[in-house]
């Protein structure tokens, strides 16, 4: 019977990853300028990842397996949005500016000269 829940709970967080996975892929598509394609990827590929790991801990039961898979999901969860904030950092600095903000007020390389 715990099995079985067990079973339940782990489909309906790898399903629920999944679909988040595939949101993120659809906003990398569909949204129209970079930020906000970086926020829809940064979203999902941490908010994805790690249902998904929690789906997979909840599948191998208590095991050494499900250590690494903590390992990962504590590397993934810091890791990721540090890397979305830095490649928007980037891209700002560089002179990259959203769509729908006015000239004046982004703060380029330019400005600080």
């Amino acid at each position: 019977m715990i099995e079985l829940f067990l079973d339940l709970i782990s489909t309906g967080l790898l399903a629920a990853g999944s679909i988040f996975v595939l949101i993120g892929a659809f906003g990398l598509i569909r949204l129209p300028d970079f930020y906000t394609r970086l926020h829809a990827s940064g979203i999902t590929d941490t908010l994805g990842a790690e249902l998904i790991l929690l789906g997979l801990m909840f599948q191998a039961g208590l095991s050494l397996v499900t250590v690494k898979l903590i390992l990962i999901s504590l590397f993934i969860f810091f890791t990721s949005p540090t890397a979305t904030h830095a490649v928007a950092n980037a891209a700002r600095v560089m002179g990259l500016k959203p769509m729908l903000v006015p000239d004046k007020d982004i703060e380029t390389t330019e400005d600080r000269k």
